[in-house]
C-alpha cells in the first residue's frame, strides 16, 4: 500500500507582496538619497571653481546613478501602491502617482545640470575661465531649485498629504504612523514657500526641523511594510493571494 503526503506552503497573500515590495522601495529611497546629497556631490555644489579645476568626477557620477535608482523606486513605490490605493480613493491614488512623477522629474533636472558641469570641465578647454564659472554657478542654481521644489515642496503633497491621508483613513497602518504623514506634508510645503521667499536660508534650522516628521513618517513606513506588512483593512478584501505553491512528497511503503 503506497500514499502520497502533500506538503502545502501557505501562500503570501498579494497585499503582503505589495506592501513587503513597497516597504523596499522606501528603504532604497533613503539609501540612494542621502549619500548623494550629503557627501557624493559636496564637490562640485560647495566650490564655485569645480568647473576650472581638478574634479572629483567620478563621485559626481556615482551620485547621479544613485539618484536614477532613487527615480525608479520613488515612481516604483506608487505604482506598486497604486492597486491598493485605489480601493481608497482612485482620484487620489493618481493624484500619487503623479506626484511622484513630479517630484522625480525635478531630480532628474537637477542630475542633469551636475552631469552638466561635469562635461564643461572636462570638454572645455581653452574657454574663457570666467564665464565658464558663472555657467558653474548657474547650473548649481538649477540643482538647487530643482531639490527645493522637488523633494522639498511636491513631497510634501504626495507623501505626505496624499499618503498620509489615505493611510489614515483605510487604516493600512498604524493612525498615528500615518499622522507624521498629515503632520509633515504641510510643514515641508509652509518650509519650501519659506525658503522661496526668502523667510530662511535652503539647508538651515528651521527647514532641517521642518522635515524631521516627514523623514520619520517614510522610513517608519518602509520598515513597518517590510516587517508587518498592511494592517487588516476593509479595502484589502478580495485582493486575490498569490498562487499556492504546493511540494508532493511520495511516501515509502
Amino acid at each position: 500500500m503506497s500514499a502520497s503526503a502533500i506538503v502545502a506552503r501557505e501562500p503570501m497573500p498579494a497585499h503582503r507582496q505589495i506592501a513587503r515590495i513597497t516597504g523596499w522601495l522606501f528603504i532604497i529611497t533613503f539609501v540612494t538619497s542621502i549619500p548623494a546629497a550629503l557627501f557624493l556631490y559636496t564637490p562640485v555644489l560647495d566650490n564655485a571653481r569645480y568647473i576650472v579645476g581638478g574634479g572629483a568626477d567620478t563621485r559626481v557620477f556615482w551620485g547621479a546613478l544613485l539618484e536614477m535608482i532613487l527615480i525608479v523606486a520613488n515612481i516604483g513605490s506608487a505604482v506598486v501602491l497604486f492597486p491598493i490605493l485605489k480601493r481608497q480613493s482612485e482620484g487620489l491614488a493618481l493624484g500619487y502617482v503623479t506626484a511622484r512623477i513630479i517630484e522625480s522629474a525635478f531630480i532628474l533636472v537637477g542630475i542633469l545640470s551636475l552631469l552638466a558641469i561635469v562635461t564643461l570641465r572636462q570638454d572645455a578647454s581653452g574657454a574663457d575661465s570666467g564665464s565658464l564659472i558663472a555657467v558653474g554657478k548657474s547650473l548649481v542654481a538649477i540643482h538647487d531649485w530643482t531639490f527645493l521644489l522637488g523633494p522639498g515642496f511636491i513631497v510634501g503633497i504626495g507623501n505626505g498629504l496624499l499618503l498620509g491621508y489615505m493611510m489614515y483613513r483605510s487604516g493600512l497602518v498604524p493612525r498615528r504612523m500615518a499622522m507624521l504623514g498629515l503632520i509633515g506634508g504641510p510643514l515641508i510645503i509652509l518650509s519650501g514657500i519659506g525658503v522661496l521667499f526668502g523667510v530662511f536660508d535652503a539647508g538651515s534650522s528651521p527647514q532641517v526641523i521642518a522635515t524631521i516628521p516627514e523623514f520619520f513618517w517614510e522610513l517608519s513606513l518602509g520598515i513597518y511594510l517590510v516587517v508587518k506588512g498592511f494592517r487588516p483593512s476593509p479595502i484589502l478584501a478580495d485582493v486575490e493571494s498569490a498562487p499556492v505553491a504546493r511540494v508532493v512528497v511520495p511516501e515509502l511503503v
